[in-house]
């Protein structure tokens, strides 16, 4: 299957992939959370090609992760790129992915700490029941069909 053929595919984690499935953009949604919102900025803040970026936030732009919005510079009117709703939903996948990071790619510890404005406590992701709250681990979940699922 060419890779152009998984957004076809019914899977809520293949299709979202096919978006946001390389490095560069999942950078880019990061550095959007810490602020970052002109051209210029995220090629300084990334060190990525003109090119590769320009592709990648047209791409968020077409699957309404960023908003485009212009803004007048001392010579132009230009665009800086804001989250949508959409895109500020992806904060728990990169908080999980810090999680992740932190435990198996920290030697020495936590680059970053998030912590809540309010307490000053760690954020983190947790996994729950819907119905009864309790936390869950991969070995608890079994996945089943649901409304989306290709019939045969």
């Amino acid at each position: 299957m060419k890779y152009e053929e998984l957004i076809e595919q019914p899977c809520s984690i293949t299709r979202p992939m096919t978006v946001l499935g390389d490095r560069w953009t999942f950078l880019i949604v990061k550095q959007s959370f810490a602020g970052v919102r002109r051209f210029e900025d995220f090629l300084t803040s990334l060190g990525i090609s003109r090119g590769l970026l320009s592709e990648r936030l047209d791409r968020l732009v077409e699957h309404g992760i960023l908003d485009r919005e212009p803004y007048k510079d001392e010579r132009r009117t230009r665009m800086e790129y804001r989250l949508t709703t959409k895109g500020r939903d992806l904060y728990p996948i990169l908080i999980a992915i810090r999680d992740w990071g932190d435990t198996y790619m920290a030697p020495d510890g936590p680059p970053v700490h998030y912590r809540h404005a309010g307490c000053g406590g760690e954020a983190h992701v947790h996994i729950t029941c819907d119905k009864c709250g309790e936390e869950l681990s991969a070995h608890d979940v079994a996945p089943e069909p649901g409304t989306g699922a290709v019939r045969a």
